[in-house]
């Protein structure tokens, strides 16, 4: 696995193509403070989004989960300080880690780690078939 610090001049951007990139991916939340210890706040839950409070200096990411009222969750953090993309040796997106005053971590783990472009293919390659299958009908 590796490990890179994501710049703060480019977390917007890039948390906005992160979210889009893993919208519905089952995710797992975990949050790590001394007061605190190790905490789970969702386990495989689909990932809604990733967002900022503000574009030019991000005081606050918000990280949404789940799909219906039932299990959706929002976690906010308050004042980040650093922003780090793990990938595994393949170079699929594994995790975000993102640390916040007071020494907090907040971990996002994806249930499973794929190379994006291997899951966009499947979708669109269904979504292929599905407008060739109604094409078809129309006909």
């Amino acid at each position: 696995m590796s490990t890179q610090e994501i710049p703060r001049d480019e977390w917007t951007t890039f948390l906005e193509r992160y979210s889009r990139q893993h919208e519905g991916w089952l995710a797992t939340l975990e949050v790590f403070a001394a007061d605190i210890g190790a905490q789970e706040e969702a386990r495989d839950l689909p990932l809604e989004g990733i967002t900022t409070a503000t574009k030019d200096d991000p005081k606050t990411i918000s990280i949404s989960l789940g799909n219906n009222p039932e299990d959706h969750v929002t976690h906010s953090i308050i004042d980040p300080t650093r922003l780090w993309l793990e990938q595994t040796s393949e170079g699929a997106n594994a995790a975000l880690e993102i640390e916040s005053a007071g020494d907090v971590k907040t971990l996002l783990r994806f249930r499973s780690a794929l190379l994006a472009e291997m899951v966009d293919g499947v979708v669109l390659e269904k979504g292929s078939q599905d407008q060739q299958s109604s094409s078809s009908r129309k006909q």
